[in-house]
């Protein structure tokens, strides 16, 4: 599938800064299931490109002079491949690098004693079938509504909730992977719907020996397609979030977010 994909951020301040850094990860990772033919990203004054730890792209938007707005804007073209969800065995990331707990999908009594019973599905059918079935149960067990967390809120808050959005999903299914022994990273990227909406999504991915890594989107019951794209994976939201940064002085913050992907011919 070819995608044309245009995202902008726009933060509006009722009393201005006088100095922001923003933290980029806006930029497509280079694998076997997308290619970026174009993209371009646009934001503050300095825009310094690096590569951090978990091999994503990020660029450090910084603005010096005072002001009451930042606009951020990344556009361009990805074409993308359907896998069935499955990557490459080695990209160069040590899978058990990702059975580090974190803030964010720590492991309570209440994800354990759900995540339980599928180490047995694990070990009498295999890791496939025991992931496909974490997934829909989690999904039977989480109603996917907004409103109820935030990009900070640990699993362990949206499991007792029952209730959450796509980073919820994710981070509970990392949580309830590790109590069954599988590594398993959080991805931050696009979701291109049949319907023509779009939005900024997160899923999961979990490591399959002699397979790879292999997508759950519990919010969506299903695996990766060649409708996503995929920005940048990391242990959870805050080291993949597709913006994130700090401020000197500044208030009364409002942030808006357009995203729009259209499919286009080759």
């Amino acid at each position: 599938m070819r995608l044309q994909i245009s995202h902008e951020t726009v933060y509006s301040l009722t009393q201005a800064a006088s100095r922001s850094i923003q933290y980029l990860r806006l930029t497509p990772r280079v694998d076997r299931c997308q290619r970026t033919e174009s993209w371009v990203i646009e934001g503050p004054e300095r825009l310094r490109p690096w590569t951090d730890g978990y091999g994503n792209t990020v660029h450090v938007a910084s603005e010096s002079t005072t002001h009451d707005s930042l606009v951020i804007r990344v556009s361009g073209v990805v074409t993308t491949r359907d896998t069935a969800g499955v990557l490459p065995l080695d990209d160069g990331l040590p899978p058990d690098m990702f059975l580090r707990e974190t803030p964010l999908t720590a492991v309570s009594a209440e994800i354990a004693g759900f995540a339980r019973p599928f180490a047995d599905t694990r070990a009498a059918e295999g890791d496939i079938a025991a992931l496909h079935a974490l997934m829909t149960a989690q999904a039977d067990a989480i109603a996917f509504e907004a409103g109820h967390t935030s990009v900070f809120t640990p699993a362990a808050s949206a499991f007792s909730t029952g209730k959450g959005v796509c980073q919820d999903h994710a981070h509970i299914f990392i949580a309830a992977c590790r109590v069954i022994g599988l590594p398993c990273r959080y991805v931050s990227g696009y979701l291109a719907f049949g319907s023509g909406d779009v939005a900024t999504h997160a899923w999961a991915e979990a490591f399959v020996a002699d397979l790879g890594w292999v997508s759950f989107d519990p919010a969506n019951r299903q695996s990766a397609t060649d409708a996503y794209v995929r920005l940048a994976v990391g242990p959870d939201y805050a080291a993949a979030a597709p913006v994130i940064g700090v401020r000197t002085g500044g208030g009364g913050e409002e942030v808006s977010v357009a995203v729009q992907v259209e499919q286009v011919q080759s």
